[in-house]
């Protein structure tokens, strides 16, 4: 699954919010049924997290902490405290709780924005401000892609056969 998009979405009275539906379509083509919604570690936003990838980063979480280190378990207290599970009805809404709103600073709208394998909710505002600079945003690409070991490099053979 590959997310991708910046879409605004209003919130009605009741909290409930249209998934995009581009979104919806990536997740039925991926056979997701369910969603994982939770605080973002670092931003001011939420994540939905389709739950086959809600569930490998948990595996992936919970075989790094030690069940008997009262630290790696607050850590996953924390982690864990934060989500809820949610469900889209048949219009491809879903119920956003009122905490997760505030999170997201979100009063009347959201903008849904595609991040890969999983989609960030931010309040509809906050978004609109970009989140580094121009110039930023070009050091830091060149960066990452410069200096990262993990970083793949172009087959030449595989992008002309991708061109054909």
């Amino acid at each position: 699954m590959r997310f991708l998009g910046n879409i605004e979405a209003k919130i009605d009275s009741k909290g409930r919010v249209f998934l995009p539906a581009a979104f919806r379509k990536e997740l039925q083509c991926g056979g997701e049924a369910s969603l994982i919604v939770r605080k973002d570690v670092f931003q001011p936003c939420l994540v939905l997290y389709p739950e086959s990838v809600w569930n490998s980063l948990m595996d992936t979480l919970r075989s790094r902490l030690n069940r008997w280190n009262p630290t790696h378990q607050s850590v996953l207290r924390q982690f864990v405290a934060d989500a809820e599970a949610v469900t889209l009805d048949a219009n491809g809404r879903f119920i956003l709780s009122r905490r997760h709103i505030k999170i997201a600073g979100a009063a009347q709208a959201v903008r849904f924005i595609g991040m890969d394998d999983v989609i960030e909710i931010w309040g509809a505002e906050e978004a609109e401000k970009p989140f580094m600079s121009h110039d930023e945003f070009g050091k830091a690409i060149e960066s990452i892609m410069k200096h990262s070991a993990d970083a793949p490099q172009p087959n030449r053979s595989d992008a002309a056969h991708n061109d054909q």
